[in-house]
């Protein structure tokens, strides 16, 4: 697989929410990851495919 095939679209945001917030996400390219301001999480983007889990979410400072 190329790496356009596993990237995420950002237009996917528009649909997207934090799952314990329900709060917009911000998309990090850098990271590959969804990040919920309001709950201090980063949710990964595995395989261009978000990983909408609060188990799997990385806690921020």
């Amino acid at each position: 697989m190329s790496d356009f095939e596993n990237a995420f679209d950002p237009k996917m945001l528009e649909f997207l929410v934090c799952p314990e917030t329900h709060a917009t996400l911000s998309y990090d390219a850098a990271r590959q990851e969804l990040v919920s301001k309001g709950a201090k999480l980063a949710f990964p983007i595995r395989n261009g495919i978000p990983v909408m889990l609060v188990d799997e979410a990385r806690t921020l400072d």
